[in-house]
């Protein structure tokens, strides 16, 4: 199976995702004849650019003969839009946005029109339809109600139409991203400025793994978000793969030790049966020192009660030689905020550090196995097909141990004893 990976460690846009394409393999006239087909008056300009040392390709879009010029020149000069963001975007098009305004439905009839094929037609319909859906949401107006003047612009419809015929074009079969770095900073927007990330690309973003580097500067534009949600079928860590073409698109801004770029990868995807699996996953920190230590287990079981995959403790001396306990909790990317919040209402702690990690977990199943005194579920996990390791469930064997009044480790001898009497029977069946 044939996949590309997104790693948007700096973020995303329209114009970085266009030049990755195209870094990548995409051929330029695939590019040039969608333009053509909207038979808009637009035109593409291709170049290299270095970004903090890393060569990548650059795209930028003219419309007649005059250039996109900064956006902040352009809002300080022309009247407010409707429902759309004025962003000064540190990746997307700078684009003066020419004519009125368009709606859903006369982009829609524009797209449709082009002589791309049905699936491209599709998917950037889909990236306007989410663009749509999200400014409609923000401003509490109907679907039909929201018309795009940033979005809707010529050189917009470029980017979203290249974007569709462009993935279709690498012929992958999956697309995975990388969490996605936002940026930081503030944003001017039609309706007054507002922190980074955007409005728009919150609400596009929902459900993503999302962080800030730090960088003062928007790096995940609305445009961006709508291409990451529309073609995105998983958020993830770098995916097994073997390694097939990679390509750099470049941002517009040139960072100092930052490399403004978004990568893609495409390759073919290794046996995902015969390996363990990659998930992401959050980590969470905090020192504690003033903590009951009664209070310490309670927040530990609380933490597993509310969805966390692990959570432990380790004695560390921290400032002033005060001793403490390091509390580390691991959590699916989606429940970190909830346990997050856990933490700072159960203990004393000011700050909670979160972290994002890869890990590779092995596949497991459960099975039941019949001692003399109950069933007992035996955890099974295997590595390229074999069974590596099995371990009867604590929480079964601790039951029937009280309820049974016999001793702990007598249970769980004979649930593995009957477990291999099963895998043996069924070697030789």
């Amino acid at each position: 199976m044939r996949i590309a990976y997104l790693d948007c460690f700096s973020g995303l846009s329209g114009d970085m995702f266009l030049g990755a394409l195209l870094d990548a393999g995409v051929r330029p006239e695939i590019f040039e004849n969608a333009v053509a087909a909207l038979n808009l008056g637009a035109r593409l300009e291709i170049s290299r650019v270095m970004r903090s040392g890393i060569s990548a390709t650059k795209v930028d879009v003219w419309v007649g003969d005059e250039k996109d010029q900064p956006r902040e020149e352009y809002w300080a000069k022309k009247s407010t839009p409707s429902h759309e963001q004025s962003h000064d975007h540190g990746h997307e098009h700078h684009h003066e946005h020419r004519g009125r305004n368009r709606g859903l439905k006369e982009i829609r009839e524009i797209i449709t029109a082009a002589t791309i094929s049905q699936p491209a037609k599709e998917t950037a319909i889909r990236i306007f339809d989410n663009l749509g859906a999200a400014e409609a949401k923000i401003h509490d107006v109907p679907l039909a109600d929201v018309h795009f003047h940033e979005v809707g612009a010529v050189d917009a419809m470029v980017d979203i139409v290249c974007a569709a015929v462009g993935a279709e074009a690498l012929g992958v079969d999956n697309w995975v991203c990388s969490p996605l770095n936002v940026g930081g900073g503030t944003v001017v927007c039609a309706h007054g400025t507002f922190p980074v990330p955007a409005p728009a690309t919150v609400e596009l973003l929902k459900g993503a793994p999302v962080y800030s580097s730090g960088l003062q500067a928007e790096l995940v534009t609305p445009t961006g978000a709508a291409i990451a949600k529309t073609l995105a079928i998983r958020f993830a860590a770098f995916p097994q793969m073997k390694i097939s073409a990679t390509g750099y698109g470049a941002g517009t801004r040139d960072f100092s030790n930052h490399a403004n770029v978004l990568r893609l990868t495409v390759g073919e995807a290794q046996d995902s049966a015969a390996l363990p699996d990659h998930e992401m996953i959050a980590i969470l920190e905090a020192n504690l020192d003033d903590l009951n230590p009664q209070v310490f287990g309670y927040v530990m079981d609380r933490a597993l009660e509310e969805g966390a995959l692990d959570a432990f403790g380790i004695p560390v001396q921290m400032k002033k030689n005060r001793p403490g306990m390091l509390l580390t909790i691991l959590a699916r990317p989606d429940d970190a905020d909830r346990l997050t919040k856990l933490l700072f209402t159960e203990t004393t702690t000011l700050g909670v550090r979160i972290r994002y990690e890869t890990r590779q977990a092995l596949r497991r199943r459960s099975i039941i196995v019949t001692t003399r005194w109950g069933d007992v579920r035996m955890k099974v996990a295997n590595l390229n097909g074999s069974v590596s390791n099995y371990a009867p469930e604590y929480e079964d064997c601790r039951r029937i141990a009280v309820a049974c009044r016999v001793p702990l480790k007598t249970v769980m001898q004979e649930a593995i004893q009957q477990y291999l009497g099963v895998t043996k029977n069924e070697q030789h069946g």
